[in-house]
């Protein structure tokens, strides 16, 4: 598995009953504390493994550094939070590269393991599936925000906690209850971009239903307020043609909806035989952060979206 179907990782089958999985991501600074910012990338970095209904095994460190203006120390503690979220994620970092770099950068390449039948791709949703995610939205949005100094202290924990949760918990409990026919984490493209990757991948299309979304309420002041990153406004610009908004359905909706994410949560295609029973797992997993049902997949045309109140 490849490039096909723009798909979380890169999947290699060894031998009938193993195959290795492999992704790659690396962030600039979402928030001050480089600690945080460790943890904030490690856990970005390990979603793509998690997506793809594998475990990770280990990691290399890729780094970006200005040696000449920033004290060591600051690396130092960048990269103990990356190395602790990699164990808290049951893996280990073994390696790594590092080159001068006049703006900070870190992050993963993660190798894991699954077995070849159980790998989860984003091109298998079926007509029917209930769209079901694990995170709230709002990242990219209220990481500007930050940037912009108009964020409370409170909000800043609340947004780092949210980025820094392994998506761990929630792959435990979609291998556990089963059903689930596509997965996908949403990061860069949006909620609205990784499911049109969703969507083209299966041949089907999907429905959304705003009300149902997760969004850390702070992303709908800030967005009201004209924060929003560029990447956003970029994401919402390459839907075009490809979504049905709802008639008086705003812009500030629009941009919510395709939010740039910084380590987002899981987005399944669950079966409806198995949905209920995911919801109500992942509702009492310890580590998983919401558990909504917003939306379904449904009969096409390919890769096309609809979003309703």
């Amino acid at each position: 598995m490849g490039l096909e179907t723009a798909d979380d990782a890169a999947v290699y089958r060894l031998t009938p009953e193993l195959a290795i999985v492999q992704s790659v991501d690396y962030i600039t600074p979402v928030v001050d504390d480089p600690y945080a910012c460790g943890a904030v990338a490690a856990a970005n970095s390990l979603s793509d493994i998690y997506a793809m209904g594998a475990r990770p095994l280990f990691a290399l460190n890729m780094v970006g550094f200005p040696v000449a203006t920033l004290p060591l120390s600051v690396l130092g503690a960048i990269l103990k939070g990356g190395a602790d979220k990699v164990g808290e994620a049951g893996a280990s970092i073994i390696g790594g590269h590092s080159i001068d770099d006049p703006e900070p950068k870190y992050g993963l390449v993660v190798t894991g393991v699954v077995h070849p039948e159980k790998v989860l791709t984003n091109a298998g949703a079926r007509v029917g599936d209930d769209l079901i995610l694990t995170k709230p939205l709002g990242m990219g949005i209220i990481t500007t925000g930050i940037k912009r100094q108009k964020v409370a202290a409170e909000i800043v924990e609340q947004a780092v906690t949210t980025m820094s949760t392994l998506n761990r918990y929630a792959a435990e409990v979609m291998e556990a209850v089963g059903g689930v026919h596509a997965c996908t984490d949403v990061t860069g493209f949006g909620l609205l971009g990784h499911l049109r990757e969703v969507a083209a991948g299966s041949g089907v299309g999907a429905t959304i239903s705003l009300g149902a979304v997760p969004v850390l309420p702070e992303a709908w002041r800030l967005v009201r307020e004209g924060i929003c990153p560029g990447g956003t406004r970029r994401n919402l610009q390459s839907l075009e043609g490809t979504v049905e908004w709802a008639p008086g359905m705003g812009e500030d909706a629009r941009l919510v909806l395709s939010d740039a994410q910084t380590s987002g949560g899981l987005l399944m295609a669950v079966g409806k035989a198995k949905s209920a029973e995911m919801l109500r797992r992942l509702g009492g997993t310890k580590g998983v952060l919401v558990a909504a049902r917003i939306g379904e997949v449904t009969a096409g045309p390919a890769g096309t979206m609809r979003v309703i109140p």
